[in-house]
């Protein structure tokens, strides 16, 4: 059985151990570089992303997770979580630093941190996801739950996007400073990116974690058997182009077991 880790910083990181129980999944928190080595798979949950980074350096994940990113292991990022995976983070207002935190990286995409406003202005909506519903069965929509989220503002070539969602009217205009000696711009789109996966990397804007909806882990479980079925394809072609005196006789091969 797979093992996904939950990275235990700060943020909701027990509610995301208590929706794999519910699928009957074995997750272990996450706190230190050296247990990144026991799981097959990672979710960075939602919180606050600067205390996260500050921990995350505390304790010197950064190194262990971007190596963990790298490898192809799956990774997915809920709202702080997705700031940590993006590659570029901007401004929240204009005149404020660009980026602020340290990021992991690794999600070819440009993220605004608390782009729909404060946390009175979060909010939950329907939205329509049909990659979810073509995986995992269901309708077409989810129901996705916004707390003081950020928003993905574009996306690299490789990048499939998952959901997208009309702005808020009463969002506060923000302003997208690109960092000093740069142009600043007002967002002027009537929907906003707010799910994506790249490869081994899934991230989502709100919080699937604080619903009873458990396709969305279903859906990350799912990216883990593809990267464990990617795994054993390469060590059969790498097994059938050896001679097979070459295998210790009467020794069963230690692979792995898919239903």
């Amino acid at each position: 059985m797979a093992v996904v880790g939950v990275l235990a910083l700060q943020g909701s990181y027990n509610e995301h151990m208590a929706a794999l129980r519910r699928i009957g999944v074995k997750g272990v928190e996450v706190r230190k570089p050296e247990q990144l080595l026991g799981v097959d798979s990672l979710i960075i949950p939602g919180g606050e992303s600067t205390t996260m980074a500050k921990l995350a350096n505390y304790h010197n994940l950064f190194p262990a997770l971007r190596e963990f990113v790298g490898c192809g292991k799956p990774v997915w990022g809920t709202c702080a979580g997705l700031i940590f995976l993006a590659n570029k983070a901007v401004a929240l207002l204009a005149g404020q630093k660009t980026g602020g935190q340290e990021l992991v990286g690794g999600l070819d995409c440009t993220v605004h941190r608390n782009f729909f406003g404060s946390q009175l202005q979060s909010f939950e909506t329907e939205l329509s996801v049909p990659k979810l519903s073509e995986k995992e069965g269901g309708n077409d929509t989810c129901r996705g739950v916004f707390i003081r989220a950020p928003a993905i503002l574009e996306v690299g070539p490789d990048v499939e996007i998952l959901a997208d969602c009309p702005v808020p009217a009463d969002r506060p205009s923000i302003t997208i400073s690109f960092g000093e000696g740069t142009e600043e711009e007002v967002y002027s789109k009537d929907r906003v990116i707010v799910a994506v996966r790249q490869g081994n990397i899934l991230a989502t804007a709100f919080h699937p974690e604080l619903t009873s909806d458990s396709r969305w882990h279903r859906f990350f479980l799912d990216m883990d058997k593809e990267s464990q079925a990617k795994a054993f394809s390469a060590l059969s072609l790498s097994s059938s182009s050896r001679d097979t005196e070459d295998w210790p006789k009467n020794k069963p091969l230690d692979l792995p077991i898919f239903e």
